[in-house]
């Protein structure tokens, strides 16, 4: 493929195109910048998660921040057991049990480091003060910080509270061009059992893909349909750049 050819597709895709040959091989440039992408992959996976200073960056007055854990003693085990990663510590679904109340939460929203730590710590506080001024009315439990934790643990968290929706927040399995993708994944009724086709996933939330502020304007969407339907996952379709719903209805 020409140079000039090269360059077109490369303005349209950060996917790794075009990279030319040398000899049989790539180009040294072209496998330099691929193992570094490959290390800032496996970084993220091993990053430790620094809940305290997540919830430091948060900065949402009127929202108290809770710490939970899963049943994962560290990452190794995490990385090697996500059954574990998908239950509550007993403690801390003791801890979330005592915040219950009768007429329960309309919403739970948890940020968890997932397999990128950096990609909650900066994705995660940009969107949460884009999102929570969309929900007006909206009765949201305390915030909910999770550590080793998977997609499912969104199920026992918000069950624990009494929510009924549950909105988890959580490092991506990092790409080799991503390793600070976040994604967001919506349940209604959440509890142990639910399957992944009971959730809705918006993905590739960082400035290069889907922006925090966008990402909330779409999970805003997605969150007022489900509580209007009473039904989340395969069955809710994101017809968010459709007109919107009024808030509230």
């Amino acid at each position: 493929m020409s140079g000039d050819s090269g360059s077109f597709l490369r303005q349209w895709t950060s996917a790794r195109v075009a990279l030319g040959r040398s000899g049989g091989s790539l180009p040294c440039h072209g496998l330099l910048d691929f193992r570094l992408s490959h290390a800032r992959a496996r970084d993220a996976v091993h990053r430790p998660f620094d809940a305290r200073a997540l919830a430091a960056e948060v900065d949402a007055p009127g929202h108290p921040v809770r710490f939970v854990r899963s049943r994962v003693s560290d990452r190794s085990v995490f990385l090697h057991r996500p059954d574990l990663g998908r239950r509550l510590a007993p403690e801390s679904r003791a801890e979330l049990e005592e915040m219950r109340r009768p007429e329960g939460f309309d919403l739970a929203v948890i940020l968890a480091d997932g397999l990128s730590a950096a990609a909650v710590e900066l994705q995660g506080p940009p969107l949460l003060r884009s999102l929570f001024p969309l929900l007006p009315g909206w009765a949201l439990a305390p915030l909910v910080i999770a550590s080793f934790a998977r997609v499912a643990l969104q199920d026992e968290i918000g069950q624990a509270l009494g929510a009924r929706a549950a909105l988890i927040l959580l490092g991506e399995r990092p790409g080799l061009g991503s390793p600070d993708s976040l994604g967001a994944y919506l349940v209604c009724n959440p509890m142990p059992g639910n399957t992944d086709a009971q959730r809705n996933c918006v993905s590739n939330i960082r400035p290069a893909g889907l922006p925090p502020d966008l990402a909330a304007t779409r999970l805003s969407w997605l969150l007022h349909e489900s509580r209007r339907l009473g039904f989340s996952g395969v069955d809710l379709k994101d017809r968010s750049n459709t007109p919107a719903i009024t808030p509230g209805l």
